[in-house]
This record gives structure tokens, sequence and C-alpha cells, in this order.
């Protein structure tokens, strides 16, 4: 099986961007991704939306990635899409879809965990890229999640950590709504941090046991600290923006990195592999490059495009479970929270 070539066509719907991608064995051939600006306005996706959406674009997307690939669909092998977490909407319309073409084509159906996709989109074989050795440790960080996995192959993980509230990305979008930046409001805060002093103000981290993550408390320390001093001056945030935002994320790094320190002194393990739509941040990227020269670590950061939510991630654990003929039958359902 493995020496013939494996074209999947992978389908990623779990929030508000429809993504397919086509691989053949690990490497990506295409990977397209639409996205929808229409959430901007409220301030957060919207399920219902989402889900028409998805179902706009679905077919449009698929078509470019298969054209896209310089393949024919009867050239595939399997199709690979999320069984979830996500929204249960968006989940829908990609696994009805990956359905209907898995049993038009009489090809097998592959369901895929999107938070074990974050984690093995490192396998995905790109120049200049290395790829993790097992065991590794994996900083999960997204807007819906936060948690240290220690990954023993390809199909056993074991979550070590995880929050307890609030993800790291929900953390940044919350304190960007605070400063008045629009959504998503991560990018900006990493954007504005650049230019400003990460020790300009100071903020307590949580008290939290063990690997697990809290930033709900965070969330709240910011939201006082800023109605303190825009009562004393009004025009504090416009004035001290850079600032604010360096401190933020210094400190939410420093959450981050303090955690995955205790994982490194409880498993031994060095490899340290981020992932997820934050692992983008420059901040966090910066300070695990640092760490391989501070702690001995070997940092592994995905290519920008393999980190936020897209299909090519779900077709390498696709690629994977197919050569284990890991296969979902007909009856398989879309989880919105699904076990890791």
């Amino acid at each position: 099986m493995e020496n013939k070539p494996v074209y999947i066509l992978a389908i990623e719907s779990s929030c508000d961007d429809t993504s397919a991608a086509v691989l053949c064995n690990n490497k990506v051939l295409s990977n397209v991704v639409a996205s929808q600006s229409i959430h901007q306005k409220y301030g957060g996706v919207v399920p219902e939306l989402a889900s028409r959406a998805h179902q706009q674009n679905i077919v449009p997307v698929v078509d470019v990635a298969i054209k896209e690939a310089g393949i024919t669909k009867e050239q595939l092998c399997g199709i690979a899409f999320t069984q979830g977490p996500g929204l249960m909407g968006s989940l829908l319309v990609g696994g009805s879809f990956a359905k209907s073409i898995s049993h038009a084509l009489q090809i097998p159906l592959i369901a895929v965990n999107h938070m074990h996709a974050h984690i093995l989109a490192h396998f995905i074989d790109e120049e200049g890229f290395d790829k993790p050795e097992f065991p590794f440790l994996a900083l999960t960080i997204s807007g819906g999640h936060t948690q240290i996995v220690k990954v023993k192959n390809f199909f056993e993980m074991e979550i070590l950590g995880e929050t307890t509230d609030d993800a790291v990305g929900e953390a940044f979008d919350k304190s960007a709504k605070l400063l008045g930046l629009p959504y998503p409001g991560g990018p900006l805060i990493d954007k504005n941090a650049k230019l400003g002093n990460p020790k300009a103000y100071s903020f307590t981290k949580p008290k939290v046991e063990g690997m697990n993550f809290s930033f709900s408390g965070l969330k709240t320390q910011i939201m006082y600290f800023l109605q303190k001093q825009t009562a004393e001056n009004p025009n504090f945030i416009a004035e001290n923006m850079n600032d604010i935002c360096a401190s933020i994320q210094y400190t939410i790094i420093n959450i981050l990195m303090d955690k995955l320190k205790i994982a490194v002194n409880e498993t031994g393990i060095k490899q340290i592999a981020i992932g997820g739509g934050v692992s983008a941040n420059s901040g966090i990227r910066q300070a695990l490059t640092e760490a391989q020269t501070k702690y001995k670590w070997k940092a592994f950061i995905p290519k920008f495009q393999y980190t936020t939510d897209n299909a090519a991630m779900i077709g390498i654990v696709g690629y994977h479970y197919y050569l284990n003929e890991k296969f979902a039958d007909k009856n398989v359902t879309n989880q919105a929270r699904l076990e890791f």
C-alpha cells in the first residue's frame, strides 16, 4: 500500500473556515481555505451563519482543491473529514459531504479528531521543517483549546494538562475586546505588542496546580486594571496601547512557558511541538525558539498555513489512518465535543 501513491481528499469545517486539501502520501498538493468575514461585525463566530456559509463554500472549495492538485476524483483513495470537536452545524456540512463522496466513489471514509490534526500537522512533508520524534510534547493553543499533550505515536496521545476555563485564544480575543480592538483581536495584540514594553504593566499569573491552565482570572484582572486607569485618564488605552498589549502578551506567554517547563521536568521529554491558531503568535514562537538555547529543548514550530484551521492537517492524519486501515463506517456521526 505504501509503494503506490495514496491520494487523500481532506475536508475541514469545524468552525468558520471551509477548507479542502489533497495530499499525495505526506505531501500537500493543494490546501484551499475559504474564510468567512461575516462574523467580524458580530465580534465572534455566529454558528448559524457559519453553517450556511459552509454550505455555499464546500462544493467550489473541494472542486478547486482537486483541480489545483492536478488529479481527477477517480484517483482519490480515501476521504478524511473533521469529526469534531467544533460547531455542530459546521461539522455536519463537512461530514455529510465527505460521506456522499465516499459513497459515490466507493472509497474509504476517515473520521479525524481536529485536535489530533493540529498536532500531527508537523508530519506534513515540508522543505525546511523537521518532524518531531515520538514521544514528544505538544502544546495545542487555539480559540477553543489549551492543552499539553504527550504524543506517544500517530494514534496514542495523552492530555497532561488543559484549561479549566477559557482557552488561550479566548484570553487574547477577550483582552482585545476590552481594548476596543476588532474581532479577531489576538493577531492585533501580537502586532501592537511588537512595538511595546512587555514589562510596562504587571499582571498576576493565576495559581493552578500541575499542568492545567486558567485564563478567566487574568481577563478579569485586565478588565479591572483598564477600568481603574481609564477612570483616572480617559485616553489611557489609546495612549498606551502598545505597552498594554505587550504586557498582556508577555504574561500569557509566561503562563504557557511555566507549564511547559513542568511538563518537561515531569516527563523528561525535551521535544516540544506547538499547534493551533495561537501558534501563529510571534511572541510564543520567539519564546520557544529562545527555549532551545536556554533549556536545551528542541522546538517544532509549524508553517503559518498549518496553524489556523486547514484541511491539510486533516489530510495528514487521514493518510496515516489510511495506511493502518482505520476507517469509519457510514453511520459515523459528527460530535461537537469529541473525546481526545
